[in-house]
């Protein structure tokens, strides 16, 4: 159930008129926040869980829009991963990694480099019926894409371009709020929390931990600092004014399966199992706390996280979500 919290509100005779007549026609106007019994039931952000303003609604016209771009050095410099706000961070083929950055709050102008999805999708994005915004897919992905019921748009969608300042496959680049007019819903909604949100408050102490580093493969580690109150990815491939801002970094160790084709080099694909339960670690405000990470058989079903206490709650914030492999694998952290 979607977290609420209620403030009083005083309803006025001629607030009560406006609302009578409809108020504003103009539609780029944002909704008003939902009025319940005289009070008004403040909403939060389902990708971050952070309190939505007061002149904005999280019932938007467009659903989460999910970006696979490129993360080697090729990709230099990533677009838009500031604006993003959540990030899942997968293995591909190679011992390479690729990232499925989440959009829904704030939808930039330029997104990239875009590149191909992959079955590992499936059980990532489905949660919070999100579209992707891809350059395409093996055609056994594009099959299994389609049968879950996930649109796409790919390239040749409207907002699709190629930059002529890089090289191809890493040229290809999307303006997201075109794709997000595209995508339009015929009726405003909020798509379900990504994790469940809570405060610090909620968190328990854990053990002191400010240097991380996600090991994927023996070829790829994602390094992490954690600095004046937020994790800063200290091997990016994003600009320093373009860096992802995350609050927490989550670690979720999983079982990697064989997508059943090879890549052009002639590598096995590999395809996240992202389904039952394993081994998780939260990093928040300089501490880690260990944890088991649950999620149904169904690929929609929510993600939880659990303690020898109970559930464990996500502090509100930017989060960026580690699918570390438990074979080859590994996660190392320093005081």
């Amino acid at each position: 159930m979607r977290r609420v919290a209620l403030t009083l509100s005083a309803l006025t005779a001629a607030g009560l008129l406006l609302s009578a007549c409809g108020g504003s026609s103009d539609s780029s106007e944002p909704a008003p926040q939902q009025v319940e019994g005289g009070q008004t039931v403040a909403q939060f952000w389902p990708l971050t869980g952070l309190k939505v303003s007061s002149d904005k609604t999280a019932e938007l016209d467009h659903p989460v829009l999910v970006a696979k771009m490129d993360n080697t050095e090729s990709s230099q410099p990533q677009v838009g991963l500031s604006k993003a706000d959540l990030v899942v961070e997968e293995l591909v083929e190679g011992g390479l990694t690729r990232l499925a950055a989440f959009y829904y709050s704030e939808i930039p102008s330029n997104v990239g480099p875009i590149r191909s999805m992959r079955a590992s999708d499936i059980d990532v994005v489905s949660p919070v019926d999100a579209s992707m915004v891809t350059s395409g897919a093996a055609p056994k992905t594009i099959a299994r894409i389609q049968g879950a019921h996930i649109p796409f748009y790919g390239e040749g969608a409207k907002g699709m371009y190629r930059s002529s300042d890089r090289s191809t496959p890493y040229n290809l680049l999307v303006h997201l709020n075109t794709v997000a007019d595209t995508a339009k819903t015929k009726k405003s909604a909020t798509p379900p929390d990504y994790l469940t949100w809570g405060t610090d408050k909620d968190l328990p102490k854990g053990v002191k931990a400010t240097s991380i580093t996600a090991q994927f493969s023996g070829g790829h580690g994602t390094q992490w600092q954690f600095t004046n109150g937020t994790y800063h990815n200290t091997n990016s491939f994003a600009p320093a004014g373009d860096q992802f801002p995350a609050t927490n970094v989550l670690v979720l160790r999983v079982r990697e399966g064989d997508a059943g084709y090879l890549d052009p080099a002639g590598n096995h694909v590999p395809e996240t199992l992202f389904t039952g339960k394993g081994a998780a670690m939260l990093f928040h405000d300089g501490r880690m706390v260990k944890a088991t990470w649950h999620k149904g058989t169904t690929a929609s079903s929510p993600i939880t996280l659990t303690t020898k206490k109970g559930q464990l709650k996500v502090p509100a914030g930017h989060t960026w979500i580690e699918l570390v492999p438990n074979d080859g694998g590994n996660v190392t952290f320093t005081k």
